[in-house]
């Protein structure tokens, strides 16, 4: 009787399968079951959310390199948006930087002077940063 609960024992091991029954038959007491996280709380904007913040990274960057007027007000309210939105929630708050410096690099990466063409994109990316500013608040604003 002996080898077949060897052998037992062994595929139990071998598949990775934990048995409390011998762990408390050798007076040993069993782990507790790790704690799972809850998930970080989604809002149903997030993605928009995103999108903005992508987008204002962009007109940050090429109006700093267009050297316009107001050219850090895109930065504060960015800063303002993780304010409001992810002041208490890491995880948001990483998502919405990572978004922004995505955006900034993007353009980084191909415009190294103020061009006529950065200059039609900084107001299409302005004008559509203004339209997911007003989607979200008219749609999930109180």
């Amino acid at each position: 009787m002996i080898p077949v609960r060897r052998v037992l024992l062994s595929a139990v091991l071998c598949a990775g399968v934990a048995i409390p029954v011998f762990a408390a038959a050798q007076g040993q007491t069993t782990p507790a079951p790790p704690v799972v996280e809850a998930k970080p709380v989604t809002a149903p904007y997030d993605d928009k959310l995103a999108r903005l913040a992508e987008v204002l990274g962009s007109v940050h960057y090429l109006r700093t390199l267009c050297k316009a007027q107001n050219g850090d007000e895109w930065r504060a309210g960015m800063q303002q948006l993780l304010d409001s939105e992810a002041k208490d929630e890491p995880p948001r708050k990483e998502k919405l930087t990572a978004a922004f410096n995505r955006g900034y690099r993007a353009f980084a990466s191909v415009y190294t002077d103020c061009t006529p063409a950065a200059i039609m994109a900084e107001e299409r990316y302005r004008n559509e940063g203004a339209t997911l500013a007003t989607e979200i608040t008219s749609r999930f604003g109180n």
